[in-house]
Formats: C-alpha cells, structure tokens, sequence
C-alpha cells in the first residue's frame, strides 16, 4: 500500500499500472476498504488504477467528525488527495462512494474527465430499522447483508465470508456513522450542474440502489448513459466483475 498525508492525516491506497488510458480512481462504500476493487485494479486488461482507503478504513488514520456533510467533506479530502498524487482522472464509486464521487463532482476543484456511477444514487436514504439494527447489534445487521438479493444476488460462500470479514474489520463505529452520512446525502436538485460523462452501473437485482436510481442519474446528468447488469445486486465489480469491467472500458474508449 501506498500512502499520501493530507489535512493532518494519512490516506492509504493501492496503484496498480497495468493498461492505458485514464487512471480510475475506485472508491469502496459504507463500511468497505480498497479491496472491494480487486477485481477492478487487479484487471491487467483494464485501465491503469488507484482504490483508495477512505479514512477509518482499512489503513487510513481516522477523523473525527459528525456523521453528514462533515463526514463526506473529509472522504472527498482524501479522494481528492490520492488523484492530485496518482494523476487519477476518473472517479468510480460505489454505494457511498458513488456519492463521494458526485460530491466532488460539484463542491471540488479537481480535474475530472468522467464518472463511473455504481449502485449509487442522487439520494441514497437508508431503513430506519436498519440504521437501529447496526447500532444495536451490529453482527446480526452485517449478517442481514449477506442474504441473496441485497449486496449480492446469488453470493457463494466464499464470497460471503470475505465480505463479511471486511465489515466486521471496519467496525461498528465507522460503519454506521458510514450509513448514516448515506442516509443523509441528497443531490437531486443539484446533479444537473455536473458536465462530465458519466455511467450509471446497477446490478438487476439491487435493492439498496435499484434501477430506478440510475434511471434518475441518466434523465438528470447532462450526459449520462446507463447500464443494467443481470444476475447480481449491489456490488456487481465483485459478483459479475468481467461484465463490470467491460462495461467500464467501454465506457472510457
């Protein structure tokens, strides 16, 4: 892992330079680290990538900040930070992540050529008794997760365990103020000021983001195409990763 201090922090991330074209700069969502994007920076016929840690998780300090805007504000600090090192131009976010990319989109200065959209929305509110479920019991909520049909489609047992094991590595405290800050996020009257290209990527079954969100993206954005992705739900870079990617380099050429 590779790491660039900013704001009094340290911002972790790894870079990997296998093709041409644009570096896609991947940004994981609530409760996640890079290694949700191993499929995506690990991909040697894709373009070259940097997936960041956002603060809290995997090996970046954390802030201390109140979940919302302040919150956001910071994740956006340590995404603009690894670009600004790494010469990353396209922003590729998923979940909360779509929101921190959209978020820089209209509120940073930094160069971007396009966004990469995935189950992700304008507006991203979370369940009420969720939001208890995480604060109350927060192993049992990261279970309710891991049924088919809500982060993954038909999730094999292995996949289900590595992402439960990240969960569980981020922690309580982060992740909820994560869902919360996601529970909080609405751009909808504001994505119109956003010129770049954009894709909207969302798995057929999603429930968390589904369709109809990136419907929203592709009527509201300037210039917006989006893709459905059969057979998975909220993380397809990680169940369908081979149609995830070729989506995404198609995009890009």
């Amino acid at each position: 892992m590779d790491t660039v201090s900013h704001d009094g922090r340290t911002t972790a991330y790894r870079r990997t330079d296998f093709g041409d074209g644009p570096r896609v700069c991947y940004i994981h969502g609530a409760g996640g680290s890079h290694d949700v994007w191993v499929e995506q920076y690990g991909d040697r016929e894709g373009p070259p990538a940097v997936a960041v840690d956002l603060s809290g998780h995997g090996d970046s300090d954390d802030i201390d900040t109140a979940a919302g805007t302040e919150t956001l504000d910071a994740y956006a600090d340590d995404v603009v930070a690894v670009c600004e090192e790494t010469d990353a131009t396209v922003l590729c976010g998923n979940s909360m992540g779509g929101a921190i990319a959209l978020w820089i989109a209209l509120e940073r200065d930094l160069d971007i050529d396009a966004l990469v959209l995935a189950d992700t929305g304008a507006k991203l509110g979370v369940d009420e008794g969720f939001l208890e479920s995480l604060a109350r019991n927060y192993e049992s909520a990261v279970a309710s997760l891991h049924v088919p049909d809500t982060l993954f489609h038909e999730p094999d047992d292995d996949l289900v365990e590595v992402s439960k094991a990240g969960l569980l590595r981020t922690g309580q405290a982060v992740t909820v103020r994560d869902f919360e800050t996601c529970d909080r996020f609405d751009v909808r009257d504001r994505v119109d000021e956003i010129t770049v290209p954009a894709l909207a990527l969302c798995g057929e079954h999603d429930p968390m983001t589904p369709p109809a969100f990136h419907e929203f993206l592709e009527a509201e954005l300037p210039d917006c195409e989006f893709r459905k992705i059969d057979d998975t739900a909220h993380m397809p870079m990680l169940e369908r990763p081979e149609v995830f990617n070729d989506a995404v380099r198609e995009f890009l050429a």
